[in-house]
């Protein structure tokens, strides 16, 4: 047994060395591949740089010619100028001297005069025998030692250092998380940053096991990015970031692990009424009494009556935590969510069908009756609409009622601080604040929902948002309206 076991490891190590050597001949055969494209883009990197100075030096020699020309033109007119003087100067000189051998005075004298009448309006006297332009053309030459120096120092591109993650100008709210980051030192060479980021339950650096992938944002020109529209459903975020350049990323920045608080629930449906349809975070009135949802999860209501109401338990631990009961019944069209609020503030939010007929949005203790509803108890606070014959508004708790005299929203937020004793809500749009309710919490709190005719779909995984700790620090530092629905629990 101790030498097949011997055997068995040499096999096994046998094995690593041909994996070994396969890899060592696949990363030979890298090499070679990657060189040679390496010298094809250095090659086209050349040819780019000869094609601009072939460019450039055509330009240039077009632009001597064109002085050249202008030059010569300029000259050659001076000259033409010249030769018709000249040519006028020496007729007048031939016919001087034939005025010289004139005998008789009188006609001596006409001669004379007209000669001095023609030479004075000569053209030759006013020519200026100085060139209009000089034969220099070293206005025209060029000078290349900065650049045979520059070209000279020209290397293969630098690595990008890693960039370094500013902590403290990182910024997560509203469901959104803005990070900041900066280079260890100036790089005029950076084309690009990417970011990466993946969610996670765990505080501290990434691991390696049981995590999600890493999610990519490429060619961020800036030193900051804002990720939005994010969906909070786990604890932490790990970022990082990695600078490139022209050819080359360089090293991923020190990770770095940003905290996302945020509620995240589903509906329980071990707690819904037998009307109502419920799929993660979203619920449907069913008038045909839970017949239908059978047909449709087929094998898993197999075993289900469709008229009775029996006790059910799931296998979903903050559902189990709670404890199975019976069904909502009656009139009770309520379905709970599955985690209970126990500490801290917390926000959610709840779209309904626009043919919704009457819905309810609050919070209860755990364990209510089977037939209550919300806000009909001293353990429940909600806020009801009511689109039945004409639309009503109003905040329900201990079976009173206070009309809310504000346009119903399309979309409801709810706020939760248990442990400062409050419930509001808000129009999720414009984060108007609808009612307040002031109390003190005894027990853990469910998000629930009563609905008939209708759908409804709940949001979770939300921050608090900016607005709402605005309004609410106005309200408290204000001392705020106190509701007459409120109460002491």
């Amino acid at each position: 047994e101790t030498l097949q076991r011997i055997v068995s490891t040499l096999v096994n190590k046998n094995d690593e060395i041909h994996n070994f050597i396969d890899m060592l001949n696949h990363t030979i055969s890298n090499v070679q591949v990657n060189s040679s494209n390496a010298i094809s883009e250095l090659d086209e990197e050349f040819d780019g740089l000869y094609s601009v100075l072939h460019e450039m030096k055509g330009s240039m020699a077009n632009t001597i010619q064109q002085e050249e020309a202008r030059k010569i033109q300029a000259l050659q007119d001076q000259l033409s100028q010249c030769s018709h003087a000249l040519e006028s100067s020496e007729e007048l000189l031939e016919l001087a001297v034939q005025s010289l051998d004139i005998q008789n005075p009188v006609e001596l004298l006409e001669a004379a005069r007209q000669i001095k009448d023609s030479v004075t309006v000569a053209s030759a006297f006013r020519l200026s025998l100085k060139p209009k332009v000089s034969d220099s053309m070293t206005h025209m030459m060029v000078d290349f030692a900065l650049e045979k120096r520059m070209l000279q120092a020209v290397k293969f591109l630098p690595v990008p250092k890693a960039p370094e993650i500013d902590v403290a100008a990182c910024l997560v709210a509203d469901n959104c998380i803005t990070i900041s980051w900066r280079m260890p030192e100036e790089d005029s060479r950076i084309d690009h940053f990417v970011l990466e980021y993946r969610k996670t339950n765990f505080d501290g650096l990434p691991r390696l096991k049981g995590e999600q992938c890493w999610e990519r944002v490429g060619y961020i020109k800036a030193t900051q990015y804002t990720l939005s529209g994010l969906k909070f459903d786990t604890k932490y975020m790990n970022l990082r970031v990695q600078a490139c350049n022209k050819a080359v990323a360089g090293e991923y920045s020190d990770p770095v692990t940003l905290e996302t608080k945020a509620f995240v629930f589903s509906l329980d449906s071990t707690s819904s009424h037998l009307n109502l349809k419920v799929e993660d975070t979203y619920v449907e009135w069913d008038p045909t009494g839970g017949k239908g949802q059978e047909k449709i999860k087929g094998k898993e209501n197999k075993n289900r009556s469709s008229t009775a109401s029996p006790k059910r338990s799931t296998n979903s631990p903050r559902a189990s935590a709670r404890g199975s009961r019976d069904r909502f019944a009656g009139e009770s069209y309520t379905v709970l969510g599955d985690t209970a609020v126990e500490s801290g503030q917390h926000y959610w939010e709840v779209r309904a069908q626009k043919d919704c007929k009457s819905y309810s949005v609050g919070v209860t203790y755990r364990n209510p009756g089977k037939f209550d509803q919300l806000g009909k108890t001293n353990s429940s606070w909600c806020i009801h609409i009511n689109n039945w014959l004409q639309t009503t508004f109003s905040a329900k708790h201990n079976n009173k009622a206070k009309t809310l005299d504000i346009p119903v929203p399309d979309r409801i937020g709810v706020y939760c601080d248990f442990d400062g004793g409050q419930l509001s809500f808000y129009n999720a749009s414009s984060k108007a604040l609808l009612h307040t309710f002031r109390t003190k919490f005894t027990q853990p709190l469910l998000p629930g929902f009563m609905i008939w005719c209708g759908g409804l779909t709940v949001t979770t995984g939300l921050q608090v948002p900016s607005a709402v700790k605005t309004l609410q620090k106005s309200e408290n530092g204000l001392g705020g309206s106190t509701s007459s629905l409120n109460n002491v629990a």
